[in-house]
């Protein structure tokens, strides 16, 4: 989630002005607010998140209670692996998070029947590490999806159509998890090096190696 500020600013003289903040992180914005308000000089202030929502300092208070017990400040690494001899795919993610006050990275594959194409290949590890966020009570926060496939970053941040029907059929699964569970994804690409764990899992995953660990770093 995201936060801006709008505010009223008053002069010692009374003299006013509204201003609209940049997108702040919750953290961010609540330390912001708490600080205006002990100037004494901005006498209104509003929290709007991306949805247009407002929210009350106390609501956003409880919020960031909350998420110091929740996972968040997610980083997600994901790869899709094909063998086209079988139509077998290899699922694989890490992700990266914290909570109560530590950090952890989980490291997890599955195998999966059926598939036409590398392309669909990593859909469906996208989507399978989507549910793994839920699973783990990931919630609305911003997240951010690292993938060496730029056809997944390109569809999914809508810069390209999606006219593959599987293709579609994935999209249209992963964005019902992400609006259900209230996520924002960024979606960014990377190259296969810096994929190169999830690429691993991926590839363990085509080999029947199953792999589901999660570790404190």
């Amino acid at each position: 989630m995201k936060l801006r500020m709008k505010m009223t600013y008053r002069t010692p003289k009374g003299t006013e002005a509204e201003f609209l903040s940049d997108y702040l992180p919750p953290g961010a914005a609540l330390l912001l607010m708490e600080d205006m308000q002990q100037s004494g000089r901005v006498p209104q202030i509003e929290l709007l998140d991306q949805y247009e929502t407002e929210w009350t300092i106390k609501e956003l208070r409880s919020y960031m209670k909350e998420l110091e017990t929740e996972p968040h400040n997610v980083r997600m690494y994901v790869d899709g692996g094909f063998d086209k001899e079988t139509g077998r795919g290899g699922l694989g993610c890490v992700i990266h998070y914290e909570q109560n006050q530590k950090k952890y990275r989980l490291r997890r594959n599955q195998e999966m029947e059926q598939l036409i194409s590398n392309n669909e290949a990593e859909y469906a590890a996208l989507h399978f590490a989507i549910g793994v966020l839920s699973e783990l009570g990931v919630k609305a926060q911003d997240i951010e999806v690292y993938t060496d496939s730029r056809t997944v970053v390109n569809q999914m941040s809508d810069e390209w159509p999606v006219y593959e029907k599987e293709l579609k059929y994935w999209a249209d699964k992963v964005d019902d998890v992400v609006k259900k569970i209230g996520l924002t994804v960024q979606y960014v690409h990377v190259d296969r090096k810096q994929n190169k764990e999830a690429d691993q899992l991926a590839s363990q995953a085509l080999k029947s190696i199953q792999i589901d660990s999660t570790i404190q770093k």
